[in-house]
């Protein structure tokens, strides 16, 4: 599932070199994290988050089979967790 993540987080990203990929998996929960430049924050967000909405339903339909839960979290490079 993580490659499906970078796929589509490097279709939409300017600064591919930059960006940050975190998988961390507890029991049926599996979570990724992107850690993206500020510029490109907006663009693989998208508007009113619809970009991010629509990578999150593609994973979640992708999993539906693996009997796991996946959650996306996009953070910007720097912030605090």
């Amino acid at each position: 599932m993580l490659e499906l993540v970078k796929y589509i987080v490097f279709a939409f990203a300017e600064k591919k070199d930059e960006i940050e990929f975190t998988q961390e998996e507890t029991d049926d929960l599996v979570t990724i994290t992107v850690t993206l430049n500020e510029s490109d924050m907006g663009k693989v967000i998208g508007r009113q988050g619809k970009i991010a909405k629509a990578m999150r339903t593609i994973v979640k339909s992708a999993s539906a089979k693996s009997g796991k839960k996946y959650n996306i979290e996009i953070k910007e490079k720097g912030e605090i967790a």
